[in-house]
């Protein structure tokens, strides 16, 4: 294929070079797919799994007329890990199902009455402080990974030392890798880390030899393996992030449209994604996966490939299922050492937080004025500081979904609101600079 020559949306490439295609995207998504289940506890398996199942389903909703790739969610992972606290796992999966039910709600409302309305409640100055409280309000346990024993709180230069290595080596395949390689710097960075602490010998791979090569991951199936329980402090947690990250999926429309060349932020082509990415995160919710997201990642293999068919996608979404089953790369997962996604998640959660002030910045966002002061500082400190307001005994809405209620309450209510939200050239840009997403 010429470099300048492109694969279009319905285009199928040879089989050989359909697999190669295919496989660059499971490269692209896969560090960033795993780590999220790796933080909250949940197996990144399963998570593989339903993200190449909600990509499948996202495919036939938007009738194959978008390529974007769907894997784990970083915006949901303080609060999965406040849910399980709250009510396990289980409430946290009913949880993590209403948030998808908010897509279909949005894109329902997209249909009726545009989408104006939501790029108003929720325009910059609300939006890119709560993705800042999204980053910052996870450095914590970035650094507790980096730092300590794995379950103690017994701080360790040895595990330090594999962290900042990782940390390091994925700083160094962001900025001086170039082409594919720029995309999967998290990769990089785990496989470099993965390495060294086999060398100082904390990597123990008896569960990869022990292991199955086919093997049924530990699927969370309701009414299967467990009985949900309805929890609406789990649902107060849980749901009003739905909030932030459909502002993330309409940027990254924004920049696929710009790399395809098509309009995909067309009422109808839009509201087909909202409701293919919603109905990926209730996919992933029933057996037992975090939430989806579209991935910049891939979004930005696309605009190095100039490769946009849906069928390359399709079947990275197909690869993705049978890593999930395969039982050896499960265990090879499984025996990552903490520090090493521990100095990844340094870098990844500082990203997400700089994404939000890019997005302030990109949007001129003015904190000279007095309003937009206010409704950010009052976000952040809300959200960071980890207020929370406790309605009832199982209810309380806490951290991030409070500051994104009182952002949003704050932004309609004080005088002087200008229409403002998320415009075009803000994300013009390629994605070849953006790790999983943003919010994402």
């Amino acid at each position: 294929m010429n470099k300048n020559e492109s694969v279009g949306i319905r285009e199928i490439p040879k089989p050989g070079k359909w697999l190669a295609l295919s496989l660059q995207h499971i490269f692209a998504m896969f560090g960033a797919t795993i780590l999220v289940p790796f933080l909250v506890g949940l197996s990144p398996a399963v998570a593989l799994i339903s993200g190449g199942l909600g990509t499948l389903a996202y495919l036939l909703i938007t009738r194959g007329r978008i390529p974007a790739y769907l894997g784990s969610s970083f915006a949901f992972i303080a609060p999965i890990i406040s849910a399980k606290m709250a009510g396990g796992f289980e409430a946290a999966m009913v949880g993590c199902f209403f948030a998808g039910l908010v897509y279909g709600i949005v894109a329902l409302l997209i249909h009726k009455y545009g989408l104006n309305w939501l790029l108003q409640l929720l325009p910059p100055v609300v939006a890119g402080p709560v993705i800042i409280v999204i980053g910052l309000g996870l450095a914590g346990t970035a650094v507790d990974m980096a730092m300590f024993i794995p379950g103690s709180e017994e701080y360790s230069l040895m595990h330090l030392s594999v962290a900042l290595i990782t940390l390091a080596i994925t700083i160094i395949a962001s900025i001086y890798f170039k082409g594919f390689f720029s995309l999967v710097p998290i990769l990089f960075g785990i496989l470099a880390g993965y390495i060294y602490a086999f060398i100082i010998g904390l990597v123990d791979l008896a569960p990869v030899r022990e292991a199955q090569w086919f093997q049924v991951p530990d699927l969370m199936v309701p009414f299967v393996t467990y009985t949900p329980t309805f929890s609406w402090g789990v649902i107060a947690i849980i749901v009003p992030v739905a909030t932030v990250t459909l502002t993330e999926h309409i940027g990254h429309q924004m920049v696929l449209s710009k790399v395809v060349g098509k309009n995909f932020m067309e009422t109808p082509l839009l509201k087909r994604s909202i409701l293919g990415d919603g109905v990926a995160t209730m996919i992933a919710s029933l057996i037992g996966g975090p939430p989806n997201t579209t991935y910049g990642e891939n979004i930005g293999v696309l605009a190095i490939t100039k490769v946009f068919s849906i069928f390359v996608i399709g079947g990275a979404a197909v690869i993705a299922v049978l890593f999930g089953f395969i039982g050896k790369i499960s265990a090879l997962i499984s025996t990552i050492p903490t520090a090493v996604m521990g100095g990844v998640s340094i870098l990844l959660f500082g990203i997400i937080a700089s994404s939000g002030l890019r997005m302030m910045i990109d949007s001129k966002v003015d904190l000279g004025e007095k309003r937009n002061l206010i409704i950010s500082s009052v976000i952040l400190v809300l959200g960071i500081g980890g207020a929370f307001i406790q309605v009832s005994d199982e209810l309380q809405i806490a951290g991030m979904s409070l500051a994104a209620f009182v952002g949003v309450l704050l932004n309609l209510i004080l005088p002087g609101r200008e229409k403002q939200g998320l415009n075009m050239e803000m994300f013009e840009e390629t994605t070849t600079e953006k790790s999983d997403g943003s919010a994402a």
